[in-house]
Protein backbone atom coordinates (compact mmCIF):
# COMPACT_ATOMS: atom_id res chain seq x y z
CA UNK A 1 0.00 0.00 0.00
CA UNK A 2 1.09 3.49 -1.04
CA UNK A 3 0.24 6.84 0.15
CA UNK A 4 0.61 10.24 -2.16
CA UNK A 5 0.99 13.44 -0.26
CA UNK A 6 0.91 16.69 -2.51
CA UNK A 7 1.44 20.35 -1.08
CA UNK A 8 0.30 23.13 -3.40
CA UNK A 9 1.06 26.47 -2.59
CA UNK A 10 -1.28 28.89 -3.93
CA UNK A 11 -1.18 32.65 -4.71
CA UNK A 12 -4.79 34.21 -4.97
CA UNK A 13 -3.62 37.23 -7.48
CA UNK A 14 -7.35 38.82 -7.16
CA UNK A 15 -8.10 38.53 -3.53
CA UNK A 16 -8.84 41.41 -1.20
CA UNK A 17 -10.34 39.74 1.66
CA UNK A 18 -10.38 36.64 3.37
CA UNK A 19 -13.75 35.59 2.00
CA UNK A 20 -12.72 35.95 -1.34
CA UNK A 21 -9.98 33.63 -0.46
CA UNK A 22 -11.97 31.23 0.89
CA UNK A 23 -14.34 31.51 -1.58
CA UNK A 24 -11.79 30.81 -4.56
CA UNK A 25 -9.81 28.18 -1.99
CA UNK A 26 -13.23 26.37 -1.62
CA UNK A 27 -14.05 25.90 -4.99
CA UNK A 28 -10.77 24.35 -5.97
CA UNK A 29 -11.02 21.76 -3.24
CA UNK A 30 -14.63 20.97 -4.35
CA UNK A 31 -12.98 20.59 -7.90
CA UNK A 32 -10.30 18.67 -7.23
CA UNK A 33 -12.28 16.30 -4.85
CA UNK A 34 -15.36 15.51 -7.12
CA UNK A 35 -12.80 14.94 -10.27
CA UNK A 36 -10.21 12.99 -8.87
CA UNK A 37 -11.93 11.39 -5.74
CA UNK A 38 -8.63 12.55 -3.09
CA UNK A 39 -9.01 13.76 -0.16
CA UNK A 40 -7.89 17.69 0.37
CA UNK A 41 -7.53 20.43 2.87
CA UNK A 42 -6.04 23.33 3.79
CA UNK A 43 -2.78 22.81 5.67
CA UNK A 44 -1.16 26.40 6.30
CA UNK A 45 -1.72 30.37 5.29
CA UNK A 46 -5.09 30.88 6.51
CA UNK A 47 -4.69 34.14 7.57
CA UNK A 48 -3.21 35.55 4.75
CA UNK A 49 -5.33 37.08 1.94
CA UNK A 50 -3.31 35.96 -1.05
CA UNK A 51 -1.75 32.99 -0.33
CA UNK A 52 -2.51 29.17 0.97
CA UNK A 53 -1.68 25.98 1.47
CA UNK A 54 -3.41 23.10 0.24
CA UNK A 55 -2.85 19.38 0.77
CA UNK A 56 -3.77 16.22 -1.16
CA UNK A 57 -3.73 12.89 -0.36
CA UNK A 58 -4.51 9.28 -1.77
CA UNK A 59 -3.67 6.06 -1.34
CA UNK A 60 -3.07 2.98 -3.43
CA UNK A 61 -1.67 -0.35 -4.71
CA UNK A 62 0.15 1.21 -7.87
CA UNK A 63 2.49 3.93 -7.14
CA UNK A 64 2.76 4.86 -10.62
CA UNK A 65 -0.87 5.50 -10.91
CA UNK A 66 -0.75 7.20 -7.52
CA UNK A 67 2.28 9.56 -8.60
CA UNK A 68 0.08 9.90 -12.22
CA UNK A 69 -3.07 11.41 -10.26
CA UNK A 70 -1.14 13.53 -8.65
CA UNK A 71 0.71 15.11 -11.73
CA UNK A 72 -2.94 15.35 -13.40
CA UNK A 73 -4.03 17.49 -10.10
CA UNK A 74 -0.48 19.62 -10.28
CA UNK A 75 -1.67 19.98 -14.22
CA UNK A 76 -5.57 20.52 -13.34
CA UNK A 77 -4.66 23.32 -10.53
CA UNK A 78 -1.84 25.03 -13.35
CA UNK A 79 -4.56 25.51 -15.71
CA UNK A 80 -7.09 27.13 -13.31
CA UNK A 81 -7.57 30.93 -13.95
CA UNK A 82 -8.63 32.25 -10.51
CA UNK A 83 -5.19 31.03 -8.68
CA UNK A 84 -1.78 30.94 -9.45
CA UNK A 85 0.39 27.41 -8.71
CA UNK A 86 3.54 28.99 -7.35
CA UNK A 87 5.09 25.31 -5.86
CA UNK A 88 4.46 21.84 -5.21
CA UNK A 89 5.72 18.85 -3.88
CA UNK A 90 4.92 14.97 -4.29
CA UNK A 91 6.16 12.53 -1.50
CA UNK A 92 4.87 8.71 -2.06
CA UNK A 93 5.38 7.09 1.26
Amino acid sequence: MFVGICTLEIYIPDSGSLKAKRQVIKSLKDKIRNNYNVSVAEIADHDLWQRDVIGVACIGTDKSYINGMLDKIVNFVQENRSAELLNYKIEIL
